[in-house]
């Protein structure tokens, strides 16, 4: 299950993440989102557990909890909404 986690501090590493959900179970992949240009966080990620009730359990003990100074928002990731394609400005 891919899950979402928000609200995260801008200094948190994807070892830091991956820290926090192995408690619960494995681990498959972590993936912290990245502004394009300066490379920096955005203060959200990516985890993917493959077990759904692993999963289930770390959003149940993570969402709405302190990390690392903020209350972080952890729940199952939703597929990306397909958005219509923009006109090239020229």
């Amino acid at each position: 299950m891919e899950i979402y986690v928000g609200s995260l501090p801008y200094s948190v590493t994807e070892d830091d993440l991956k820290e926090a959900f192995t408690p619960f179970g494995e681990v498959s992949s972590v993936r912290l989102v990245t502004d394009k240009f300066s490379g920096k966080s955005k203060g959200f990620g990516f985890v993917e557990m493959p077990d759904s009730s692993e999963a289930d359990a770390a959003i149940a003990a993570l969402n709405g909890n302190d990390f690392k100074g903020r209350d972080i928002k952890v729940n199952q990731a939703k597929p990306k909404e397909e958005r219509p394609q923009r006109r090239a400005r020229y």
